[in-house]
Order: structure tokens, then sequence, then C-alpha cells
């Protein structure tokens, strides 16, 4: 890593705090060196080329790398002091703090009330819970996610049946009841219309402050309205890393201006 502009924050100021990561597929390093200080709160993106090893660290800070059995990494990552890598830490601890959007709307075909309670269930399958607790939970879910006041009256409804928009909210929605302090999200309007991008970055804004959040995207237009923090990676490595506005007038670095201003990528 080339810079970063943002200040140095102690770690209770920190969502995720990386070290000297690198990770490697089989021979092949997709990731170098990279140490990074994601602030709590806040919505950051990362732009940068196909293939430059974006979705790799995000899928690397909820070890869904590790489905794969030829990945192997060095250093650590953080989440909020703890590193999710140390021997003692459970998986399915991380996969309740840390949740993860992926790029095509996946909801379960159930209802869409199910589809909310699913994770819940999940997690607490040693509690039982009341009818009345399940439904303000589902509420309150879809709530978060500005979809309430259109299916409230049809939680009985498939949810493969609502449109793409609405079913990606509702897989921010399902993520809720498990209470994460991480959303992950890896191309979450990729397979969306104009109208329906634009729903759901509103719903990034709104969502800023009770969640830290990560989004990686190809579309750079969407990283400067969307996020507050921007990290700009090029063949593995993060070659700049600061304030959103900063990125796109004022880069640092030229391999950054290149790319913002379309010379390659």
């Amino acid at each position: 890593m080339k810079a970063t502009d943002t200040d140095m924050e102690s770690n209770t100021d920190l969502a995720i705090n990386t070290a000297a990561l690198n990770l490697w597929y089989g021979n092949f390093q997709a990731l170098f060196d990279i140490n990074l200080q994601i602030k709590k709160g806040r919505v950051t993106s990362m732009i940068g080329p196909s293939g430059c090893g974006k979705s790799t660290f995000l899928r690397s800070i909820n070890r869904i790398n590790e489905r794969l059995g030829y990945v192997r990494i060095d250093g650590s990552i953080d989440v909020f002091g703890n590193n999710i890598y140390a021997p003692e830490v459970e998986l399915v601890q991380v996969r309740k703090q840390v949740g993860m959007v992926f790029q095509r709307p996946n909801p379960l075909p159930t209802s869409i009330r199910e589809n909310i309670l699913f994770g819940h269930k999940l997690h607490n399958r040693d509690r039982k819970y009341s009818r009345d607790d399940e439904d303000e939970i589902v509420e309150d879910s879809l709530r978060q996610v500005l979809l309430w006041d259109k299916v409230k009256d049809y939680l009985k409804r498939r949810a493969t049946e609502l449109s793409l928009e609405e079913q990606q909210k509702l897989c921010i929605a399902r993520l809720l009841p498990v209470k994460p302090s991480i959303l992950l999200m890896d191309e979450p309007c990729s397979a969306l219309d104009p109208k329906g991008t634009a729903a759901v970055e509103e719903l990034i804004w709104e969502l800023r402050g009770k969640y830290s959040i990560l989004i990686v995207t190809h579309n750079m237009a969407q990283a400067r309205r969307a996020s507050e923090e921007c990290i700009f990676m090029l063949m593995g490595k993060v070659i700049e890393h600061t304030v959103t506005a900063d990125m796109f007038v004022v880069p640092r670095y030229q391999e950054t201006a290149d790319y913002i201003e379309g010379r390659y990528g």
C-alpha cells in the first residue's frame, strides 16, 4: 500500500483493521500486504479494475474464502479489535457479526416473513420466541430497509415474486435480526436498473451510522454518491485510501487518477 490519507484511529474507532494481509489461491497471490483501517459507522467503498482483489478482500472479512481448500492467508484481520482468524474464534460468531450481500439478490424460495426470520432462527435454536416477538423482529427489519410499508400486508407472499430491488432490500433485511455490526456488499446494485440502484443507494445512506458498511463496486459514480471514504485497489494492492470527495477530485497517485479518468480498467 502506498499511502493513506485517513487519520490513524484507535482500535475503538475501527470496524476493520488489517495488518500485512496476504492471500493466495494455490500458487497465485491475489492480495499483497493489505494494511487498512476502516472506521466504525462509516460507508466505505472499494473501487478498481476487475480482478484487482476487491471481492477477494471482502470475502476474507467474513471468512467465505475458507470454503476453498486451496486458499492460504497470512497476516491478520481485526473486527472491532478481535482477530477473526485466531484459533479460538468460532466461524458462526464471525458470520453473526459480519453480514454479506451479494451481486444478485438470493432470497429463499419461501415467504417474506420466513426470509426475515431465517438467520434469527438459525442462530437462536435453543431459545423460544413468541409470535409477537417474531412479528416485532420482522417489522423492525423491514422498516430499516424501507420495505415495511410496501409489504406489510403481503408477508406470506413468496420473496422471489418481489422486484429485484425489493429482493435485494429483503436480503439486507434478512441479515439484521442477528444484529451484525458490519455489512459487506459485493456489487449490490449490479443486477438492478437505475431506479433500483438509486433505491438501494438511498438505503445504504440510511443505514450508515447504525452499521459499518463496506461496498465493492465497479460503478465509480456510485462510489462517489454512496460512500464517505474510498479505497482504490490495483493488482492486489491498496494504492490509495482517503475521503471519497478527495479521491475523485484530488487523487494523490497517478494510478488512481488514471483509473478514475478512464485510462484503464
